[in-house]
């Protein structure tokens, strides 16, 4: 939980950084793509440096389609989303609607695992997962401006990502095994996703021409803290439960904290209208929620 939870707080940097780039005309493309480019030569110097970039290059090569498939969902299908969602929306109301992530992973659990054990949907997060999500709407219901077509797009964006990134996460989690530590998961998974970012790139180049200097820059801070920091924790904290649904479950949902680390740094960083007191109620039941994954993930499972 502590790892989930420090992740948290680096992922946070992404939601603010992203949005400043929108407010700033900054094309969600290169938002997206330049995040993973620039991320991927870290993760290959960190493997190189630890001798292990001979099981990359066999496992990429032992699944090359399953790995270009999950790769692309678990890290295209999940980040390109939450940049679209940022031109459309403040980042604490994109970290809030981010939270059905958590439901997410466990109800596509029976559709990616044989094992009776991981299938199991648990009643107990189940009723965590319904505070957390009335967290969310009592933040969406607040979402400046209101809720126009604008603010619905940017939703509609988060929700693809909340799928796609616990979906992808737990198929990465099985190709890799034992086999891979953390970062060498996150090098086959960069190095896999590279069709995706460069044809992101692409689209942005040929929509909008080449990132501005102060694009890359913000970039770069993003690739950092989210891309590789925040990244390489989150991964760990799931390793270490992969096999247990509701404490993997319990450090998925530590990223709810984004939301109070977002609410409170945005306005600061930005000068950006703060969350409205409806918006702060909303956070506050989506962190208690988190409190009650904390709790029952610990309990011992029998």
């Amino acid at each position: 939980m502590g790892l989930g939870l420090l992740s948290a707080l680096f992922f946070s940097v992404s939601f603010v950084v992203n949005h400043g780039m929108a407010l700033g005309g900054g094309p969600w493309e290169w938002s997206a793509s330049l995040r993973f480019l620039m991320s991927l030569p870290v993760f290959a110097l960190i493997v190189a440096v630890r001798g292990g970039l001979g099981g990359v290059v066999r496992a990429l090569g032992d699944a090359p389609w399953r790995w270009l498939v999950w790769s692309t969902v678990g890290f295209g299908l999940f980040y390109a989303p939450i940049c679209l969602a940022a031109g459309f929306a403040p980042g604490w109301l994109v970290a809030s609607v981010w939270q059905v992530t958590i439901v997410c992973g466990m109800l596509v659990a029976p559709l990616l695992y044989r094992d009776r054990d991981r299938r199991r949907i648990p009643l107990a997060g189940l009723g965590l997962s319904a505070v957390v999500l009335a967290g969310v709407g009592l933040t969406v219901v607040q979402a400046p401006g209101g809720v126009g077509s604008g603010v619905l797009v940017g939703i509609a964006a988060v929700l693809v990502a909340a799928v796609a990134y616990p979906v992808g996460n737990r198929k990465s989690m099985e190709l890799a095994g034992d086999g891979l530590d953390t970062f060498q998961r996150l090098l086959a998974l960069s190095l896999a996703s590279l069709p995706w970012w460069i044809g992101l790139s692409a689209l942005g180049l040929a929509r909008t021409g080449l990132p501005d200097g102060a694009q890359v820059a913000s970039t770069g801070i993003v690739a950092l803290s989210s891309g590789v920091i925040a990244t390489a924790l989150f991964f760990a904290a799931t390793s270490r439960v992969r096999d247990n649904p509701l404490r993997l479950a319990a450090v998925e949902a530590t990223q709810a904290g984004e939301v109070m680390f977002v609410a409170l740094a945005e306005p600061l960083v930005l000068s950006t209208a703060p969350p409205g007191a409806v918006a702060w109620i909303g956070i506050a039941v989506i962190t208690l929620g988190v409190l009650g994954y904390s709790f029952v993930g610990r309990r011992p499972t029998g």
